[in-house]
């Protein structure tokens, strides 16, 4: 895959940078999905799961999970010539949630990924990026063990509000990531525009 950075023509190509979380409840697949789509080494900050972890760590559903996000995880992908997305994977945990306020300043939305088998976890990303205006999409990461749910059917069971999107996606797919941060690139384009002729009208 070539690289679409250079300049060598001398024309301006003004590089655009937004932010993106990544978020959803312990197990889910945040770090492999930084990790899958990422152009860079992703920086990971993950620990070992520790035995005083166990009793707030619920691994049912994902009990071979062995280490945990302690602070964030960061990778950067290149959508097209010009425009870089900088991916901040969230610590699941409500234990480590006095990060997210501060991972989520300036960013231009988020990824909420959920598993049908604990689809509960991912409640409280919901409602942090709902209470703060932040746009987000609900991606449904697919695993092989999990019975398979239609967008519609999350979209209800999560009580999303109207027009939020749902996509299905394979964390550890490149390609199917890479669709999931477009999906939200343009769905956060969409509401920061319409806030936009708010103010104005």
């Amino acid at each position: 895959m070539g690289s679409e950075h250079s300049d060598a023509d001398g024309g301006d190509t003004t590089a655009m940078a937004l932010k993106i979380l990544v978020a959803g409840g312990f197990g889910v697949g945040k770090t492999t999905l930084v990790g899958a789509v990422s152009e860079i080494r992703p920086l990971r900050t993950e620990e070992l799961l520790s035995e005083a972890g166990q009793s707030v760590d619920d691994t049912g559903g994902v009990d071979r999970k062995t280490t945990t996000t302690v602070a964030m995880d960061f990778g950067r992908i290149t959508i097209r010539s010009g425009l870089s997305l900088y991916l901040f994977g969230t610590p699941g945990q409500d234990r480590f949630w006095f990060l997210w306020d501060e991972l989520s300043q300036g960013a231009l939305g988020a990824v909420v990924l959920a598993d049908t088998r604990r689809l509960e976890d991912c409640f409280p990303a919901v409602d942090y990026f709902e209470h703060r205006h932040i746009p987000f999409v609900v991606a449904v990461n697919c695993f092989a063990t999990a019975r398979t749910y239609g967008a519609h059917e999350v979209s209800r069971a999560l009580d999303l509000d109207r027009g939020t999107p749902v996509v299905l996606c394979d964390a550890r797919d490149r390609d199917s990531g890479k669709e999931v941060l477009i999906r939200l690139v343009e769905y956060a384009g969409r509401m920061h525009t319409a806030r936009l002729l708010d103010t104005v009208g």
